[in-house]
């Protein structure tokens, strides 16, 4: 029988444990072992954890490591078959987790699969995040059934059904440890942020399916860590997508990045400052800084992913998702 656990990753989220841990431990079924890995708190999250919540297993680090290093360093001392990743931010209804776990046991060509993602403060809405399974286009730009660009639509059962997509969303992360282990897990360089859309890429790469199961839905409240267009959100989220594109691309898709992005994110930026957000505009820039600066360490980790490729990633969209969410196209239906 395959043995799961529940890893939560908290960094000073003292008031999302105390709100949405409940809900996790009630719904954990028997054997499944809840553990929190504490990425260096200065809160109080580690001695309210050991008060109030006694049957949690808490792991700390003497710093915090990112998202992407904080579940590699805490995943290295836990094992299991699945790894059930959670977002400190996530609250779990009863039976949840079982329609994930069967899909694996199912599956053995599936390397990781998600719940839907509803928001928790509108529970009629899908949750930015991740909604019901996400996708990208040729440049890069990620979007989600449910979810394109800003407009998130609201549930209303039309992306009910299971399938095959591009990428699922870190904040509820159910993926098999021993693919996570031999693909050297989250990419640690990446710090937060794009660092599961990277691992789905790898995946696929390397042969592994990355699956979307509605039957199990989960309730998410997003923006915990990082508001959305803070700084340091537009800064690793342009840094890291352009790294993943280096890596992970074909050769063809590549040319077109290179060729094409420069000109998007010039807009982006300027875009920024002519909201009077001149903060946002230096981060894209600091981005493609520290992109440049990563060129060979890049190089390297890219010569490695392609030379032991299996396959190709499937669920790209074969256009820019701007230009058509721009031409209308704000809904999933309407694209795909």
């Amino acid at each position: 029988m395959s043995v799961a656990k529940i890893v939560i990753l908290n960094w000073n989220g003292v008031d999302h444990l105390r709100r949405f841990l409940p809900s996790v431990v009630a719904a954990a079924p028997e054997g499944v072992e809840v553990i929190v890995a504490d990425n260096g708190s200065t809160d109080g999250s580690v001695a309210m954890l050991g008060e109030e919540f006694p049957s949690v297993r808490v792991l700390r680090m003497d710093r915090n490591y990112g998202f992407a290093g904080g579940y590699n360093r805490a995943l290295e001392q836990i094992e299991a078959d699945y790894y059930l990743l959670l977002n400190s931010d996530v609250e779990t209804p009863e039976g949840w987790l079982q329609p994930l776990t069967e899909c694996l046991d199912r599956n053995p060509d599936v390397a990781v699969v998600a719940p839907k993602l509803i928001s928790s403060e509108e529970r009629r809405m899908f949750e930015y995040a991740g909604a019901a399974g996400g996708y990208i286009d040729l440049l890069g730009y990620p979007f989600c059934r449910g979810r394109i660009l800003r407009t998130v639509e609201e549930d209303r059962g039309q992306y009910d059904d299971a399938r095959d997509v591009f990428w699922v969303s870190g904040a509820a992360f159910c993926c098999r440890a021993e693919v996570f282990r031999a693909l050297g897990g989250f990419d640690d360089d990446f710090f937060a942020h794009m660092e599961e859309i990277d691992l789905c890429w790898r995946m696929q790469l390397a042969g592994y399916r990355v699956r979307m199961v509605p039957e199990s839905r989960v309730y998410h409240l997003g923006g915990g860590t990082l508001q959305t267009d803070s700084p340091s959100k537009v800064f690793y989220n342009h840094r890291n997508n352009l790294a993943m594109l280096y890596k992970c691309s074909s050769s063809g898709q590549r040319l077109l990045v290179a060729v094409m992005r420069p000109a998007l994110d010039l807009l982006a930026a300027l875009s920024y400052l002519l909201q009077g957000r001149a903060d946002n505009f230096r981060a894209v820039f600091r981005a493609w800084r520290d992109f440049f600066r990563w060129h060979p360490a890049l190089a390297k980790k890219r010569r490695a992913i392609q030379s032991s490729r299996r396959s190709a990633a499937k669920h790209v969209y074969g256009g820019s998702i701007v230009l058509r969410y721009l031409l209308g196209g704000r809904t999933f239906r309407r694209l795909m």
